[in-house]
């Protein structure tokens, strides 16, 4: 008999233990990345979520503070094997990126200079955008169906990129609209005519009990780890004022790592002095080449903090547990958000209304999506930008000149890849890494 804390589903948990290392290894490019690469493992190859599963936790995660493709995993996980899958699906998200990004802080601390794993990660930025556009089309071709879906895409990309409105707010006005659209049309409106195939993934009642105290948990060790270091260290402290920053933006970071960044460079800069101008943003740089969410930036910033810092710690000790604390604070209230929220949401997903309002969610996420991915593309293949402003529209666009033309000559290569030679996702990065070692090795 399956524990209640690990009911199997016929999926054996080992072979989601190498699942998820694989994930975490490869998440790269973002949550758009992050969550493309997700679809296409568990949805596409392994057949462990239909289409309408997947996207339902993700319409949840979306509403959520943080980072919401490692909160996918967590609840994905979660799914499959009770509280030891969320657990082992969330930190192994988490868990490669932060080695590397620790190992890469110590690199910039210590050298100053990333020349030698430049080329790689030059390779792996092109492949990743050629993922991203995989994942768009996929769920947008799976999902955009009918009249009002893709125009609530299209409302919710133009949203974002030309008005920079709030993510929450984008993503809670297309559920309004999905619940008006549902009470005054019907429900077929936004949800398929016909009732969806029976789901095989059932929830034992045992794992939402085992769910409501591992948030119960986490939720404690969070909040003892403040208090902790409050009565030990002092409030002046340098770790206390990680753990109490880095908390409270846990609670606060909607949108992901972008939506943060500013507010985190002008504090660690003008308040608490952690930080050197410009150097945030060589955070995000080092964060955006290695695998796992890109609000692993927090980390950098931790350890510079606590390595200018210390006292009686030597300093890249001092420096070490001071990216160590942050991860743990801003990472921590992750797993309270699924393990309190998962259960519940659940046992929505026979609500017809709230069922079509999660669809209008759906449906702003490919716009989301979309956003992410010209984001970075436009990141990735010009050298500088610059923000337009149209009336009260103000958006982003490339200095056509600063064109990137190796880098263009990548993407091309990686597209190919995948959407002509349909490529798996390990070739496509492996090949596209050596390329781009071999690229930057040519380039003056």
């Amino acid at each position: 008999m399956n524990s209640p804390l690990s009911a199997s589903y016929n999926i054996p948990f080992s072979e989601a233990l190498a699942v998820w290392w694989r994930i975490g290894l490869l998440s790269f490019g973002g949550p758009a990345g992050q969550i493309a690469l997700m679809h296409r493992v568990i949805v596409d190859e392994k057949k462990w979520l239909d289409e309408a599963r997947f996207l339902h936790a993700l319409n949840y995660c979306m509403l959520l503070p943080g980072p919401e493709a490692q909160q996918l995993a967590t609840y994905i996980g979660w799914l499959l094997h009770g509280v030891r899958g969320g657990l082992v699906a969330g930190c192994l998200f988490i868990l490669p990126g932060a080695v590397a990004m620790l190992g890469l802080t110590w690199i910039y601390v210590l050298l100053g200079d990333l020349s030698v794993i430049e080329g790689v990660f030059f390779g792996l930025k092109a492949a990743v955008l050629a993922i991203v556009v995989q994942a768009l089309v996929r769920i947008g071709g799976r999902t955009l169906r009918g009249r009002l879906k893709p125009s609530i895409a299209l409302l919710a990309f133009l949203g974002l990129y030309l008005t920079a409105l709030p993510f929450p707010l984008v993503v809670l006005g297309a559920g309004v609209l999905g619940w008006i659209a549902a009470h005054h049309l019907s429900t077929e409106t936004l949800l398929p005519a016909s009732p969806a195939k029976p789901d095989a993934l059932q929830i034992p009642a045992a794992n939402t009990s085992y769910a409501l105290r591992a948030a119960l948990v986490c939720a404690t060790l969070w909040l003892m780890t403040l208090a902790v270091l409050w009565l030990w260290r002092g409030q002046a402290d340098v770790y206390t004022e990680i753990a109490v920053f880095f908390s409270k933006l846990a609670v606060v970071t909607f949108g992901g790592a972008y939506a943060v960044l500013a507010y985190v460079a002008q504090q660690g800069v003008e308040h608490y002095q952690w930080l050197q101008p410009g150097e945030m943003l060589d955070g995000l740089g080092l964060a955006e080449t290695t695998p796992g969410p890109l609000i692993l930036v927090t980390q950098f910033t931790g350890f510079l903090a606590a390595f200018r810092q210390s006292g009686v710690e030597p300093a890249l000790l001092a420096g070490t547990l001071g990216a160590l604390l942050t991860t743990w604070v801003t990472f921590l209230p992750c797993f309270v958000w699924i393990f309190a929220g998962a259960s519940f949401v659940e046992s929505l997903r026979d609500n017809r209304r709230l069922s079509a309002a999660l669809a209008a969610i759906t449906a702003a996420v490919v716009g989301v999506i979309a956003n992410l991915a010209l984001w970075f593309a436009i990141n990735v293949l010009f050298s500088e930008t610059r923000r337009v402003s149209v009336g009260s529209t103000e958006f982003l666009v490339p200095e056509w000149l600063t064109i990137n033309l190796p880098m263009a000559i990548l993407c091309a290569t990686a597209f190919v890849m995948i959407f002509m030679f349909r490529w798996s996702v390990i070739k496509t990065l492996g090949v596209m890494a050596l390329v781009g070692t071999a690229t930057q090795q040519i380039l003056p």
